[in-house]
C-alpha cells in the first residue's frame, strides 16, 4: 500500500505553494517577508509564540543580511538567493513535542563528517538564545 502524506503534511504542502506564488509577486522584498513571518507567528500560542518571537529576534540581530521568509508556513531566513537558511518548525505544526530550529545545507556548521543541523528547543530560555546566536554566527560565517 502506498504511503500518503498526513494531513498536516498536505497542509504545508498547500502553504507552500500559496508562500511561492505570493514570493514570485513580492519578489525579494524585505517587507513583504517580514509581514509574512510575522503573520505565521502571530497564529501561534505558549511557548510555540515565544520561541518563535526569540527565534524571530535573535536571527534578525545576528543576521541582518537574512531576509525573513516563510517555509512551509514556519518562520524562517532566506539568503540573497532566496535559499532558505535557517527555520523555525513550531511543536503544534506537526503534533510534536517539542519545537525545532533547523539549518539547511547552505549554513555553514560543518564539523568533520557528521554534525548537527536541527535542535530540539521546549521552552525559550536566554541559554537557547545564546546558544542559537552561535548557531547563526557559525551557520553564516
Amino acid at each position: 500500500m502506498a504511503e500518503t502524506l498526513s494531513k498536516e503534511e498536505r497542509e504545508a504542502v498547500k502553504e507552500r505553494a500559496k508562500e511561492l506564488r505570493a514570493q514570485a509577486k513580492a519578489g525579494r522584498n524585505r517587507e513583504a517577508g517580514e509581514k509574512a513571518v510575522r503573520e505565521e507567528i502571530g497564529k501561534l500560542d505558549g511557548d510555540d509564540r515565544e520561541i518563535a518571537d526569540g527565534f524571530y529576534a535573535v536571527v534578525s540581530e545576528g543576521a541582518p543580511h537574512l531576509v525573513p521568509k516563510t517555509y512551509y508556513g514556519m518562520p524562517g531566513f532566506a539568503n540573497d538567493e532566496g535559499k532558505i537558511v535557517v527555520f523555525l518548525q513550531p511543536a503544534s505544526k506537526f503534533g510534536s513535542r517539542y519545537s525545532t530550529i533547523g539549518f539547511e545545507d547552505r549554513s555553514t556548521l560543518d564539523e568533520g563528517d557528521m554534525w548537527a543541523t536541527h535542535f530540539g528547543v521546549a521552552r525559550w530560555s536566554e541559554a537557547v538564545a545564546e546558544q542559537l546566536r552561535e548557531l547563526v554566527r557559525r551557520a553564516t560565517s
